[in-house]
């Protein structure tokens, strides 16, 4: 019994797995990285997802160098359909850099998220003027090519998809060396 638990926990740093959300989209699969320094937004995203929460919802927001929103609508009341806000999760080094995972937010003074509405930054060059106010807490890893063609797709006056696109979340599994495999290099190590 010694033995098992010392190869377990012995097991080599490209062989444990690390979270990773999948989006399936009708467009196409993302995957995103979580910062594990985001513990509060990534327990959220990772509950909601294991829950089934945003399947059958939408990118409900799209601007072509901007953004791709999606999870819960945004209303002139605020995030009213959240399950929940969470406290704001800032790190100097976490940045709103093409590809990053955010949580969308109404204009409350705390800069509290809502619980259910992520976005992804398809502005090539990041949108540093977000930093500070809106909480990144991933990094897409694979489809910002899905990205980029979600966000050219013909919207109304608000932004929304004319046609739907579907998402369907789930977390998966990845070895560190799968993730290097898609081009992402972990920070910090």
């Amino acid at each position: 019994m010694i033995l098992i638990l010392v190869c377990l926990f012995s097991l080599p740093v490209y062989a444990q797995k690390i979270d990773v959300a999948q989006i399936k989209t009708n467009y196409g699969d993302i995957l995103f990285y979580f910062y594990p320094q985001t513990t509060v937004h990534q327990k959220s995203f990772t509950k909601l997802a294991n829950e089934g929460y945003w399947d059958n919802l939408t990118f409900n927001r799209v601007i072509d160098n901007f953004v791709a929103q999606g999870g819960c609508p945004d209303t002139e009341e605020g995030f009213s359909e959240s399950p929940y806000l969470l406290e704001p999760e800032f790190f100097p080094e976490i940045r709103h850099i093409y590809g990053a995972v955010g949580a969308g937010r109404d204009d409350n003074p705390g800069k509290l998220s809502a619980g259910c509405q992520f976005y992804i930054v398809q502005h090539k060059d990041g949108l540093a003027r977000l930093d500070g106010d809106y909480t990144v807490f991933g990094q897409v890893i694979k489809g910002m090519d899905i990205i980029d063609e979600i966000v050219a797709v013909e919207t109304d006056d608000n932004d929304q998809p004319l046609k739907d696109i579907t998402l369907d979340i789930s977390i998966i599994k990845m070895s560190k060396k799968q993730i290097e495999t898609l081009g992402f290099t972990i920070p910090g190590e």
